[in-house]
């Protein structure tokens, strides 16, 4: 069984309401699973925790960016809420050692499994606001997720790759780049698309993905490094 009292040691987080904390560990499929379980899964609580999570994140942003549009805070929010930068964050938590899946889904270490970290990072921040509030969550917040904010401007991850290119494009060329689907692979449930990216009729670049947006987003990274155009 698996034990929450060293999670709770390890973030020096002790919860009132143990069943909250385990709640936010609990994958459908384990239910799905264990039918018998009097326990619940995780999704009501993922649904709060975004919500806590998206007010902390903005608050902090609003007020340590002064200067910045309302675009550009809507952009740095995005990059540091995304799936990646908050599964990194849970998995750097031990996260990953307290999730109570199905069979299957205990297989799979690839995207699925990052995003049902995420999932569960927000969920865990739904269970704390229920248990001690939002004074809490903020602090929780602060020291786990908030760091990443100086790495992603530094580096401009913050910066929409599609977004940049046609900025780009615009300004050197004077051409809006076109994406178009070269080849589509797998089945329905997993395909995978290679896109390429065209100024005028040439390509530039290609994008690999799960779907026809990541693969889009790929490209465009590609072609910002092809064209030395990332600044």
């Amino acid at each position: 069984m698996i034990q929450f009292s060293n999670f709770e040691k390890k973030t020096k987080i002790i919860f009132k309401n143990k069943s909250l904390l385990e709640q936010a560990f609990i994958h459908r499929s384990y239910i799905n699973e264990n039918a018998s379980t009097k326990l619940s899964h995780n999704e009501r609580l993922e649904f709060l925790g975004d919500a806590v999570l998206e007010l902390i994140v903005t608050d902090f942003l609003y007020k340590k960016y002064p200067n910045c549009t309302e675009g550009e805070l809507t952009a740095l929010r995005s990059a540091l809420v995304n799936a990646v930068i908050i599964s990194e964050v849970a998995t750097v938590m031990g996260m990953n050692d307290y999730l109570l899946l199905s069979k299957g889904e205990k297989k799979d270490n690839g995207k699925a499994r990052q995003y049902i970290l995420a999932n569960t990072y927000e969920a865990y921040i739904g269970a704390l606001y229920l248990d001690q509030g939002i004074k809490a969550v903020d602090k929780f917040v602060r020291e786990s997720l908030l760091p990443k904010t100086e790495e992603i401007v530094a580096k401009k991850l913050w910066r929409d790759a599609k977004s940049l290119v046609q900025e780009k494009a615009q300004e050197f060329i004077n051409l809006t780049p076109a994406y178009r689907v070269l080849s589509e692979s797998g089945p329905d449930h997993d395909k995978h698309f290679t896109v390429g990216i065209f100024f005028g009729s040439n390509l530039i670049a290609e994008g690999r993905g799960k779907s026809k947006q990541e693969a889009e987003q790929k490209a465009a990274e590609m072609a910002l490094k092809v064209k030395n155009w990332m600044d």
